[in-house]
């Protein structure tokens, strides 16, 4: 077809007199070529294009040419070469727009084999956890046999630590599914003074271990007061399990966690306040990212997970979190929900995504 289309143009071309420019059509082949040839041929064949163009001035020799003939020919062949260079950018723009499909194509596969890979290790891994943690209480409550105190503080520090691991794997295993499915909240007015308290009071062992005191402080009030808000209590649980936890095992020995609980109009505030080692400042744009693990010591403690999935939960509730530097060391790490408006007391389900 290119060659017919070329042979077609050239017979117009010296078949009749040059003041009848036809050198426009060799746009046609030029196109075609383009499309289905390489660079090479296909500014070959511009080049040879151009060159019968301007010959058709001369040859066949028996027409007087002017110079209103000889500048016709020029702009065509100029038309003839932007053609040819336009064609080739297009060309290569369409090749690197390929090559960046299938390479997002090829991302996006490798990326679902990874989290479906994830979620089903996970998923796996949970039940010889459990099995573990059930055998090695069932050592410490001496089902088996008397054990020695040395032997019992060996036995909870093995508890403890495939309690971690099993935290983990809980955490991977929400976040996967909150990405891929949406994280499911029933909705009811709750408080989160009650809530924070309540985790408090289930991390005591963790605090006394690492030497950690906890303490409230109601804001503005100095009695403790409520913090209503319409949530998810079991999410918002892991919300400050996640915040208290994290605080605790970067907090000195012999130092205070400190849980702030603000009541507003608008907003409901709940802070906690470390006396760790802080965060560097351009750290803490990206703390709540999915693993996100930061140079300082204090984020190569962590999994950078916990707090992904701490932001997911705050989000979903249409709260706020963010975190700030304490003076003159330590951390805040603060969310926000929006206050209920004590309107509506029915449970609901909604499906965050």
């Amino acid at each position: 077809m290119i060659v017919g289309l070329f042979t077609v143009v050239v017979l117009l071309e010296f078949s009749t007199p040059p003041d009848y420019v036809f050198g426009y059509l060799y746009i046609g082949p030029i196109l075609l070529a383009n499309a289905r040839l390489g660079r090479i041929l296909t500014l070959q064949l511009t080049l040879v294009a151009c060159v019968l163009t301007i010959l058709n001035v001369w040859v066949p020799g028996i027409y007087s040419v002017s110079g209103a003939t000889i500048a016709s020919r020029l702009i065509a062949i100029l038309a003839l070469i932007v053609t040819g260079i336009l064609s080739d950018r297009n060309r290569l723009y369409q090749e690197t727009l390929l090559q960046q499909e299938v390479k997002l194509q090829a991302q996006e596969k490798l990326a679902s084999v990874r989290e479906d890979f994830a979620s089903t290790l996970t998923h796996d891994l949970k039940t010889p956890l459990l099995g573990a943690i059930e055998t090695l209480q069932a050592f410490e409550r001496e089902n088996f046999g008397s054990v020695i105190p040395v032997q019992k503080q060996v036995l909870a520090t093995m508890i403890r630590s495939h309690k971690t691991s099993l935290q983990m794997l809980e955490t991977l295993l929400d976040v996967y599914r909150n990405d891929l499915e949406g994280l499911k909240l029933r909705l009811a007015p709750v408080d989160l003074v009650g809530i924070a308290e309540e985790v408090a009071k289930n991390l005591t062992q963790l605090a006394s271990s690492r030497r950690v005191y906890i303490s409230f402080n109601y804001g503005a009030s100095d009695f403790r007061q409520f913090l209503w808000v319409y949530g998810d209590a079991f999410q918002l649980q892991r919300v400050f399990t996640n915040l208290l936890t994290n605080a605790i095992n970067h907090s000195p020995r012999g130092s205070k966690v400190e849980v702030v609980l603000e009541s507003g109009s608008s907003y409901q505030t709940a802070k906690v306040i470390d006396a760790g080692a802080g965060i560097k400042l351009e750290e803490l744009p990206h703390l709540f990212e999915r693993f996100y693990q930061g140079n300082s010591d204090r984020q190569a403690k962590g999994s950078g997970l916990g707090l992904y999935l701490t932001r997911q939960i705050v989000e979903a509730h249409g709260g706020k979190i963010w975190v700030e530097n304490r003076n003159p060391h330590g951390a805040i790490f603060a969310f926000r929900l929006p206050a209920l408006p004590f309107q509506g007391t029915e449970l609901k389900i909604i499906n965050y995504k």
